[in-house]
């Protein structure tokens, strides 16, 4: 499951896509939408994709992970469109025989999302917004 969605994520829907009877452990990260950034007060945050790039990107991601651990599966989403504070923008899981590859799997392709998978935010404070060019935060 890699996917570029406009609708709230499912973090069970992650969970069932990555669930296998030999897989022991399963790791979910869900990065969610703060009130804060660099000091400015954030209202809420726009995403943008290019969804074909993104989803192969996402794929390609999950071929590092599944060249540097043992794992059973992977599925990572990002959503695209207003999304209000508390709200869910990235959702990762991998699944493994074992906590500790699962939980390495995941940190890794969460780092790996942000460096390059195609999705823009724009931030909306208080006085003003900004495209940011990298999902990467400060």
């Amino acid at each position: 499951m890699f996917e570029i969605i406009r609708d709230p994520i499912e973090s069970q829907a992650l969970i069932d896509a990555v669930a296998r009877p030999d897989a022991g452990g399963i790791a979910l990260f869900l990065g969610v939408v703060r009130n804060n950034n660099l000091g400015r007060n954030v209202q809420y945050l726009e995403y943008d994709a290019y969804p074909p790039l993104a989803i192969r990107q996402m794929g390609v991601i999950a071929e590092e992970v599944r060249d540097r651990w043992d794992i059973a599966e992977v599925a990572m989403l990002h959503r695209i469109g207003r999304l209000e504070i508390g709200e869910a923008s990235v959702g990762i899981a991998v699944s493994a025989a074992h906590r500790k590859e699962a939980l390495e799997a995941c940190h890794y392709a969460i780092d790996r999302l942000k460096e390059s998978v195609p999705v823009w935010k724009k931030e909306v404070w208080d006085n003003g917004e900004e495209w940011i060019e990298s999902c990467e935060v400060h």
